[in-house]
């Protein structure tokens, strides 16, 4: 099926009929991790303003920052006051100023950057000491998705695979169009659950940042791109915690004890200076493989955008212009890096 029948007849069609979705669960959550630096496109921005805004913060096009627009995502399911948004303490300029009305109810700043896993267990643990029924999703802030309203509707997918299947951490998963090596990759096994077009699996095993023929061999088996946008229990993810790094969860539980006291930021910071480095994709889904499941997002045009390449082809194959210089790059009318391509008559991403 060409990228231009997705586009025009099955994207456009869907999201025209789809209606808002209703926010049914009191103990949906989200986290929107918006604490990187972004440093892949640290070129690119430091040409176009002058200094290094990392790229959360960052409106390629149009007039709304690629956080806004994953914080408009997250509002089609998730009521705003069940929303923490993870900043870096070293971006609160740049967060106060697109955050203003979030300040501080929302908001929680991370001393340090620790990787993804501290990154992920410092808002899980904010939320999990306010509601230990809570199902969460894991919004990361720097990626393009497009339509808005069929990426909600596979999210509700996992909502509900997640209510049928409590134990399972589940992961969304983009169908790969080219072999990327900078992307970490989904080999999905067995289906384990099934809801009209919606379906989940175990997951086989994952690879990080492969070399070209282990990204080819990847696609080949029908491997997914890992968004790392995620669905699951607070509490079933703070056990998965305990169960492959249990010293940190050392940590948060002496936060978890101090959440909303008086003794909060001490705490904080205590545990920050000693808060080791961990990946979540390498050093603990890697782990944790037999407790996680995957759900392919058919339909829903996703990229990483981790580099200038990527988000040029992109826009300009929507027949958008980037608000930075750039140089046209040729262009591949089907696929090209990590992005399926859509027809110039898309122009409400922005």
């Amino acid at each position: 099926m060409s990228v231009s029948y997705i586009v025009n007849e099955r994207i456009h069609a869907e999201d025209a009929e789809f209606v808002p979705l209703p926010r049914t669960s009191r103990h949906l959550w989200a986290i929107i991790l918006a604490g990187g630096n972004g440093e892949r496109i640290h070129s690119l921005t430091n040409r176009w303003k002058g200094r290094h805004v990392p790229k959360q913060y960052c409106a390629f096009v149009g007039s709304r920052s690629m956080l806004q627009h994953t914080l408009d995502r997250a509002d089609v399911l998730v009521e705003p006051e069940h929303q923490r948004i993870l900043i870096a303490r070293a971006h609160q300029h740049q967060a106060r100023s697109q955050l203003a009305d979030d300040w501080p109810g929302r908001i929680i700043v991370q001393p340090e950057n620790r990787d993804t896993f501290p990154g992920i267990f410092l808002p899980l643990t904010h939320i999990y000491s306010q509601d230990v029924k809570a199902t969460v999703i894991i919004y990361p802030s720097d990626h393009f998705i497009y339509p808005k309203k069929r990426f909600a509707h596979v999210v509700a997918g996992a909502v509900r695979a997640v209510e049928d299947l409590p134990e399972r951490l589940l992961l969304i998963g983009a169908p790969a169009d080219s072999p990327e090596q900078d992307y970490g990759w989904i080999y999905p096994g067995s289906e384990i659950w099934r809801s009209g077009k919606y379906s989940a699996y175990a997951v086989k095993r994952f690879l990080e940042k492969p070399l070209k023929r282990d990204a080819v061999d990847a696609m080949t088996r029908g491997g997914l791109w890992n968004t790392l946008i995620i669905v699951v229990k607070a509490h079933t993810l703070w056990q998965l915690g305990w169960n492959y790094f249990p010293e940190t969860m050392y940590l948060f539980v002496r936060l978890f004890k101090a959440v909303g006291s008086c003794r909060e930021s001490d705490v904080l910071e205590s545990i920050y200076k000693v808060m080791p480095s961990q990946n979540f994709s390498t050093g603990f889904l890697t782990l944790a493989t037999n407790h996680i499941g995957v759900m392919p997002m058919n339909d829903v045009l996703w990229s990483d955008w981790g580099s200038e390449k990527r988000i040029v082809e992109t826009l300009v194959n929507m027949g958008k212009q980037p608000n930075f210089p750039y140089a046209l790059p040729t262009l591949n009318r089907q696929t090209a890096h990590g992005t399926k391509f859509v027809s110039s008559s898309l122009n409400s991403h922005a």
